[in-house]
């Protein structure tokens, strides 16, 4: 079983192979000598280092007090996840499992092999709590690929202990500054190796790989909001995988957002070949709100029977309430593992990266952004304007139920064109994005009334038909009537006070 770990660390590197003096350090009472370890550490990587591009590091490693296979995922600047499995000859399913949207059908090969002399100090303070680890690793690079060479370095590591206050890096890093330390240049052992190992290519120097430029055309900002969806999937899938928390609704709503840009902008992205994407998209979605649905509508009706007096709660509402919680819960991580490991969600991210490489732009992709991508804005707004005249002008009941929830998927759209369009648009995009939030959630809180109500009208008839007081459930249900009838009571003039001051 893998187990992971928080890793917060800062590298350095200096002309001096040799520590300074610690012990200077505010709160640092001794530095402990924990000897020398020999590592022998070789990563894993496609052979187009898809791993590495994303910042992510796979290795199998011996020596040391943590031997075994690790694989890193990037967090923020010096920190990172580490995920630690035991010492084996291959590669470990779970962490097979973890790079797999990265790396799909190609073979992870060995890339890199380093083999370090790493002299291991302990700050501790005057109780005897380790504040961090300082290490000076000699390290010895060789580059496993064809015609790849070798490099040696020393560089200086400064970990921090479990729980420790990042502050007490900086404190560190002012005396090791003082000493001519200087931080690393590179963000890694890999990604120096990497460089320094690297084939040369003929006629000299080394490949570089290019990178998107700023956007100018319509085109350019709406390809750069799709790749920025395309990379939250990619990102998001090993946490829905180890079920961190929301990371299921976060690639749900990349996908949202991803089919709302080839629908908005259908003039700037050919819908011939977007619209198979955005049905293997929607599909998707559907996969993941299998359970989320269920969670949210759980964790309402929690609070609401949370909320209640004594004196009015009769029967086992929060047991049976539970049960129905819990009736597709099991093995339903197994389910969603399974779907992103199945081939029709690999052939997705694979038509989504062939979409960003090879964007099958239309005549509109070239024109100014204030423009094109404005009048698909502007487009968007009016279709939500009229679903919201629409619903206000039905009787409540069970129709204007289905207009509100259309109008509420169409502010989704709205919102997400406009967040597309702020980067080219500036304030007007960003304004509306804020009111197309606000709209969403008060429609929101409409539909999540509706479907609160089915819910409550099952759970009321399983309880009954077990001879249970079914008061509660009434009680419930009628507080549900009055927010749907609040909704509808302010949405025409919150909606006034939208249209009148969206300006594009």
């Amino acid at each position: 079983m893998a187990d992971t770990k928080r890793e917060i660390e800062r590298k350095y590197e200096s002309d001096d192979s040799g520590l300074p003096d610690l012990t200077g350090v505010a709160g640092v009472a001794t530095v402990v000598d924990k000897g020398v370890a020999h590592l022998d550490a070789t990563y894993y990587d496609t052979a187009d280092q898809r791993l590495a591009a994303a910042k992510i590091t796979l290795r199998r490693r011996t020596g040391g007090s943590d031997a075994g296979w690790h694989l890193k995922f990037p967090v923020a600047p010096d920190i990172r996840d580490e995920i630690h499995a035991p010492l084996s000859d291959t590669l470990p399913p779970d962490l097979a499992g973890l790079v797999r949207a990265r790396v799909r059908d190609a073979e992870l090969i060995p890339v890199v092999r380093l083999r370090s002399d790493r002299d291991l100090r302990h700050l501790v303070d005057a109780a005897g709590r380790l504040l961090a680890e300082v290490s000076v690793d000699a390290v010895h690079a060789e580059g496993l690929a064809e015609g790849a060479g070798t490099a040696q370095w020393t560089e200086l590591e400064v970990e921090l202990a479990d729980g420790g206050d990042p502050a007490f890096l900086d404190k560190v890093e002012k005396r090791l500054r003082k000493a001519g330390v200087r931080p690393s240049k590179s963000s890694s052992k890999l990604a120096r190796a990497l460089t320094e190992t690297a084939p040369k290519r003929k006629g000299g120097g080394k490949k570089k790989q290019p990178s998107p430029g700023a956007p100018v055309t319509a085109g350019d900002h709406v390809l750069a909001y799709v790749r920025e969806q395309r990379d939250a999937i990619l990102e998001l899938d090993p946490a829905v995988r180890q079920d961190a928390p929301d990371s299921v609704h976060r690639m749900r709503v990349a996908t949202r957002r991803t089919r709302s840009a080839f629908r908005s902008y259908a003039k700037v992205l050919d819908r011939t070949v977007t619209d198979p994407i955005g049905e293997e998209l929607r599909w998707l979605a559907g996969e993941l709100g299998v359970d989320r649905d269920r969670e949210v509508m759980t964790e309402r009706l929690s609070a609401a029977v949370d909320a209640l007096p004594p004196t009015l709660l009769h029967g086992p509402l929060r047991t049976r309430l539970h049960t129905w919680a819990n009736a597709r819960r099991g093995g339903s991580r197994r389910r969603l593992t399974g779907v992103l490991d199945s081939r029709r969600y690999l052939a997705l991210l694979d038509a989504l990266d062939a979409l960003v490489a090879d964007p099958p732009l239309l005549a509109d992709a070239a024109g100014k952004p204030e423009k094109v991508i404005a009048k698909a804005v502007r487009k968007d707004f009016g279709k939500l304007s009229d679903l919201v005249d629409q619903a206000v002008a039905l009787e409540p009941g069970a129709e204007r139920d289905v207009a509100i929830h259309e109008a509420r998927k169409k502010a989704k759209r709205a919102r997400y064109s406009a967040e597309a369009a702020a980067p080219a648009l500036g304030s007007p995009a960003s304004t509306l994005v804020k009111s197309m939030k606000s709209v969403q959630s008060l429609l929101g809180d409409h539909q999540d009334s509706v479907m609160t109500r089915v819910t409550l009208r099952e759970l009321s008839a399983v309880a009954h038909a077990s001879g249970e007081n079914t008061f509660t459930y009434g009680l419930l249900y009628g507080r549900e009537e009055q927010v749907a009838a609040g909704v509808e009571a302010r949405l025409p003039e919150v909606w006034e006070g939208i249209r009148t001051s969206a300006v594009l």
